[in-house]
């Protein structure tokens, strides 16, 4: 046997005794002042244009709920198109009462986060309809491949929400598969996630079966924030019923609300990105108006997802110039109303490619200068959304490793100038068997999740597998190496009552048993 063959072989064993190299979970918080690309004038106008938007021109709102909740609050409403129209000062009267800060609390208490100040949370992919990995090609996904994902996320510590719907399992009924999707979520990983915000019942089942977890009553609202779900206004300036009556619920039990506009330069908001960030604010204003009018100090986080179109073809871009220059600039809106901010690592790529790679570190960075509070899909999307990939998981779980040590501020001190190690080593000579080195180098740098740092003729004899092969491996490592965290077993045997009871409920028309508001 050569010494390239017996050094293969060594490395093999090594790897094949070891459980896969990944960070424990840690809070990230980044230290450094947010770059910010406009100036404070230029903020300003963006948000006295949003007010006039929202004074003169509106915003439809499709559900007579909201619309008379924002009567009750002083708006001017015209039934008859659904367009409500409010005032700058109730705008910013209501917005001044939302928390700039507040924390989620996970099944996991440990693994519980803060959302605002300098805190960054990683989150996976959420909503494709379609998987993918190098064994089985895209697909529609199904229950039991969402019960893989979910184990391989239970072991990424570096997302600190674990999601409840990284994609659709499409063997379910549509009425009642996100009962399926919570209660495997909450019996695979213990991390936040997120609750179906698609129709006011999905959004109650999933506080209620968070309730059932932490033994809470929900005759009032809790004092704990126990959930967040995700608004997308439907751009331009409308809002789903089912969107709205669900920021309702959401906010008459003071949980937390996540509004998204959905505004893509060139198809659903202007070309100019100061023209698309007017009406992005506004349409986020709206719906933070409604929730405050609701409920006072209710939670929300301004959600940002602007990027642009190809002109060429009209479908989406991601990783884009525009997409980091108005995510940096929602991140200062943001911060001019005191709110927590979300962005997205999103790609264009339809495979877990080099192109996938650089549009998501492009999205991801624009994300973490702006001091994004959430960074939702930051692992496994691709295809625009559309696919979430295994491969793509693991790819993205060590940019964001890379990217939170690579925020940890640097020691000094005496012992890490090393003023003694450096005299200690001759001229021209070298630090490895120096004692300095040795106290340290097991632990000193980075070890990395996917990387493969050996030289050239190292890899190329072990096979010469490229990323999104390796990555391949790891998951499948990740997955045999997957213990389930501990439930109480009387805990998941009332949440199995409730999803059996609820999914009888719905079938028989009874969705709006579990609403908690009702508005005339």
């Amino acid at each position: 046997m050569t010494a390239s063959k017996r050094r293969i072989s060594r490395d093999r064993k090594r790897r094949d005794s070891q459980s896969v190299q990944r960070l424990k979970w840690q809070r990230v918080v980044n230290p450094y002042p947010p770059f910010e690309i406009l100036s404070a004038d230029q903020i300003e106008a963006i948000h006295q244009a949003s007010l006039e938007i929202l004074r003169d021109t509106g915003i439809k709102f499709l559900s007579q709920r909201a619309r008379n909740v924002f009567r009750n609050a002083g708006a001017e409403i015209d039934n008859g198109q659904s367009i409500v129209k409010l005032d700058p000062a109730l705008v910013e009267e209501l917005v001044s009462h939302t928390p700039d800060s507040f924390t989620l609390v996970a099944r996991n208490l440990n693994r519980s986060i803060e959302m605002g100040g300098n805190n960054i949370n990683f989150a996976t992919v959420g909503g494709p309809s379609f998987i993918s990995d190098l064994d089985g090609g895209r697909r529609n996904g199904t229950l039991e491949d969402l019960k893989r994902f979910f184990k391989i996320v239970h072991q990424l510590e570096i997302f600190h929400m674990g999601g409840a719907s990284p994609f659709e399992p499409h063997e379910l009924p549509a009425e009642t598969r996100h009962l399926d999707k919570y209660l495997t979520a909450i019996t695979h990983h213990d991390k936040i996630w997120l609750s179906n915000m698609l129709g006011a019942y999905r959004a109650c089942d999933g506080l209620r079966m968070r309730a059932i977890v932490h033994g809470i009553d929900l005759d009032q609202p809790p004092d704990e924030v126990l959930t967040l779900g995700n608004i997308n206004i439907n751009s331009p300036r409308q809002v789903d019923e089912s969107m709205s009556d669900s920021l309702i619920e959401f906010a008459t039990m003071n949980q937390a609300t996540l509004v998204t506009p959905f505004t893509l330069l060139g198809a659903m908001a202007p070309t100019t990105m100061a023209g698309a960030l007017v009406q992005q604010n506004a349409e986020a204003l709206a719906c933070i108006a409604l929730s405050q009018a609701v409920q006072k100090g209710a939670p929300v986080i301004y959600g940002s997802f602007s990027s642009n179109v190809d002109m060429k073809s009209g479908s989406p871009a991601f990783g884009t110039p525009e997409y980091v220059r108005t995510t940096l600039a929602s991140a200062q809106l943001a911060r001019r109303y005191s709110l927590p901010f979300r962005a997205s690592g999103s790609n264009a790529s339809n495979a877990p490619d080099e192109q996938a790679t650089y549009e998501t570190c492009m999205s991801t960075w624009a994300a973490v200068m702006g001091h994004t509070n959430l960074l939702l899909h930051g692992g496994g999307w691709l295809e625009g959304g559309l696919v979430a990939s295994f491969e793509k998981l693991i790819i993205d779980a060590e940019i964001l490793q890379l990217i939170a040590e690579s925020l940890k501020p640097i020691p000094v001190d005496r012992d890490t100038l090393a003023v003694e190690a450096i005299a200690e080593v001759s001229p021209g000579g070298h630090f490895f068997e120096s004692s300095h080195t040795m106290q340290r180098y097991q632990d000193i740098f980075y070890s990395p999740l996917l990387s493969d740092w050996r030289n050239f003729e190292t890899w190329y004899d072990d096979g010469a597998l490229h990323a999104f092969k390796r990555a391949n491996q790891v998951w499948k490592s990740l997955e045999k190496e997957y213990e389930a965290p501990p439930l109480d077993k009387s805990i998941r045997e009332e949440l199995e009552a409730y999803v059996a009871r609820r999914k009888s409920e719905i079938e028989n028309g009874g969705e709006d048993r579990v609403l908690f508001d009702r508005y005339p």
